[in-house]
Parts: structure tokens; C-alpha cells; sequence
């Protein structure tokens, strides 16, 4: 956002110390483990979630003043959106990458989604809390022109303020003994508009937002969003000329019990996020 949802950018709960912290819905037992999650997260927990997303998207906006607003609204109000089938369309992945993110998609719709989704992924990882690797985040995934208006804009959003809130040190280091986990997980994707030269597509997705270790107050939590994006073919590739999210659509939350903060820290550990998301 990107939401790379890190934020978020990544981390987990780690230690087995018995620090425990009552839930909203009034139950105790530890941060993570001995109640079933209810409707309603932490207010805490939602308040940097919120922070996160608001930041990123105002950063977002300032790079893109001034910009073109040639992006019109490609369907007739009577046509239904398109649906992508579950299973693979059978086009290869892409088999290239530029500073470890994939690259070199298809000059057709699939290869916009494609790009899309990893875009979502790359945004939503815990690299854009850092920021060397932010900065070859954007360069690598945005057009020239909007990379060189984002990264200043990037870099007062994401100041050691901010990440001190999420409990991280000024070069996005999260405390020892402590996992940051920020992670985006696309759940599906949609073309809104085509052509050759621009795209616009959308990401439905679940991120991963908290910090895992035995003092957080921060459990690792949900949040549910649609991530669009507005692409450029450019030198060979998609390239993002502007992007936007907004809230949902989130489904019922289930009866899941909460895992506790050691579980969640050896799955963020044993489970490496994906790098290429269709």
C-alpha cells in the first residue's frame, strides 16, 4: 500500500514467555492462544493498521499530483465483470527477475493480473519498511516518472516516527526476540480496463500486519482489501503509473482459535511468502 498490508512489512511473535494480554472481547489467556477470534480486532491493532494504509495511500497520491488523468471508466454500466477461472490459464510464469522481483510478464491481460498481484506482494512485504529496499521496490516496479516523485514521499511517510509505532527502529529493525510480520495474500484478481499500452486491474486480498514476540501488544492481525492498479506498458514490462485501495470486501470472520505468539512465529519462519502470486 503494499499491502504490501507490513505494515508492513514482516515479523512474528517469537519466545515462549507467558506474557498475557486480555482480548476485546474480555477472555483471557495468552496474546494469541486460549480464545476464539471474534468479530472485532484489537483497537490498537486497527489503529496501525488504518496508519499504515492512510500513508501509504497519501504518499501514493502526492507522487501522482499533477499526473494525467487519461484513466476513464472502461465498462458500460450493464456489462458484468469478467471472473478468472481458479486453476492456471496454462501461460508459463515469468522466468526473469530485477532485484529479486519478477519480471518480464506478458503483453496480454494475464500478464497484467500477473503483474498486479506481484506488485500487491512486493508493496505488502516487510522490504518497504526498510529504506534501501523500498527504494529498489519502487524503482523497479513503477514507471520512472512516478518512482522519482514517490521515494521522497515514501521516506516521510515511513519516518522513524511511524515506525516506532509499529514498534520497529529507525531502519525498520524489528526488537530482538520479536518477528514484524507484513504480508499480502492475493485472493484474486480482475481486469477493469485493457489495451496494449495501459491496464487497469485489481487485487482482492488478505494482509498480515503485527509483531510476534513475547512483549508485543500487537498481535499479528487481518484486514481485508482491494488494491487497484492503474498500469503502463513500458520498455517491455507493466510498470505501475498509479495505484489506490480501499477496505473489503471482507468475509464473516470464522471461529478459528487464536494461535499463540510461538506458533505464529514458526509458521512466518517455515512458510516463506510467494514471489510470484498467479
Amino acid at each position: 500500500m503494499s499491502l504490501g498490508d507490513d505494515h508492513q512489512s514482516s515479523g512474528g511473535y517469537g519466545g515462549t514467555g507467558q506474557t498475557r494480554t486480555r482480548l476485546p472481547e474480555g477472555g483471557g489467556g495468552d496474546t494469541y492462544g486460549g480464545t476464539r477470534r471474534g468479530g472485532r480486532s484489537s483497537s490498537r491493532s486497527l489503529v496501525t493498521v488504518v496508519g499504515v494504509v492512510v500513508l501509504l495511500v497519501a504518499a501514493i497520491a502526492f507522487a501522482n499530483r499533477g499526473g494525467d488523468d487519461s484513466a476513464g471508466s472502461g465498462k458500460a454500466s450493464g456489462d458484468k465483470p469478467k471472473t478468472s477461472a481458479t486453476a492456471p490459464s496454462g501461460t508459463q510464469p515469468v522466468d526473469t527477475e530485477s532485484s529479486g522481483i519478477p519480471s518480464g510478464y506478458a503483453h496480454d491481460e494475464q500478464g497484467a493480473q500477473s503483474a498486479a498481484a506481484n506488485y500487491a506482494v512486493v508493496l505488502g512485504s516487510t522490504g518497504m519498511f526498510r529504506k534501501d529496499s523500498r527504494h529498489t521496490i519502487v524503482d523497479t516496479i513503477y514507471t520512472p516518472r512516478v518512482a522519482a516523485k514517490l521515494q521522497g514521499a515514501m521516506d516521510s511517510a515511513y519516518s522513524a516516527s511511524f515506525l516506532d509505532k509499529l514498534g520497529l527502529d529507525a531502519s525498520g529493525a524489528a526488537p530482538k526476540g520479536s518477528t514484524f510480520v507484513s504480508r499480502t495474500l492475493p485472493v484474486g484478481t480482475k481486469v477493469e480496463r485493457y489495451s496494449e499500452t495501459n491496464a487497469k486491474v485489481s487485487v482482492w486480498y488478505v494482509g498480515l500486519i503485527g509483531m510476534s514476540g513475547d512483549t508485543s501488544t500487537d498481535p499479528v492481525t487481518t484486514t481485508w482489501k482491494t488494491w487497484t492498479f492503474e498500469l503502463e506498458w513500458v520498455d517491455g514490462d507493466w510498470k505501475i503509473a498509479a495505484d489506490t485501495q480501499k477496505d473489503g470486501p471482507a468475509p464473516v470472520p470464522g471461529d478459528d482459535r487464536a494461535a499463540s505468539s510461538d506458533e505464529i512465529s514458526k509458521v512466518i519462519e517455515e512458510y516463506g511468502g510467494f514471489t510470484y502470486a498467479r
